[in-house]
């Protein structure tokens, strides 16, 4: 018994071994949706403080591990009014919900450098599965730090009405559907 303890704790501690951790370079970042107003036109936003942490083995990510948390009370449509009201009960109530959060389930690889993340979205204390579309833009060494660094862009689609945001405004005025966009530099720990 005490061998098996023993080889399975050496085998846990071997996996994690090779694993890195990369961090979001917040500076090259954007955390991004739009929605279309009235049905004719496309508003965007974004969350400006946010942050990433991606654990992953392999070279190409496959394997990665990717949790994301953001303050949902830095959202920015560059409109003072409109972020206010937003913020309010009308929409998010960022007084009782004030983190949307991210966490995956997996990342598959279905082309060259295309993905499809897949995981728990939480927002306005509602947790959903959602699944976007990833492309990895490459990774390079960074020339001031030589540190490793990788470029994303995640897109994806989501209803509002699934996490029970602007019950009361309808799909002609706000639409339901919230595109989102993301791109994400990351750097290696």
């Amino acid at each position: 018994m005490k061998k098996l303890v023993v080889m399975l704790t050496v085998l846990v501690a071997a996996s994690t071994t090779f694993a890195q951790t990369w961090s979001l370079d917040k500076s090259h970042a954007k955390l991004g949706f739009s929605v279309t107003h009235l049905l004719v036109s496309d508003v965007e936003g974004s969350f400006k403080n946010f942050d990433v942490k991606v654990t992953s083995a392999k070279d190409d990510f496959s394997d990665a591990a990717i949790t994301l948390t953001a303050d949902v009370a830095s959202i920015n449509t560059d409109n003072e009014q409109r972020d206010g009201h937003l913020k309010s009960g009308d929409f998010f109530d960022v007084s009782k919900f004030p983190t949307l959060t991210f966490k995956s389930s997996s990342l598959k690889k279905v082309a060259d450098k295309k993905y499809k993340l897949s995981g728990d979205l939480t927002l306005h204390g509602v947790t959903k599965p959602v699944t976007l579309d990833v492309t990895l833009n490459g990774t390079a060494v960074h020339p001031y730090n030589k540190k490793t660094v990788a470029g994303f862009k995640i897109t994806g689609t989501i209803k509002r009405s699934d996490f029970g945001i602007g019950e009361s405004t309808p799909g002609a005025v706000v639409s339901d559907e919230v595109t989102l966009t993301s791109n994400v530099e990351i750097t290696k720990d």
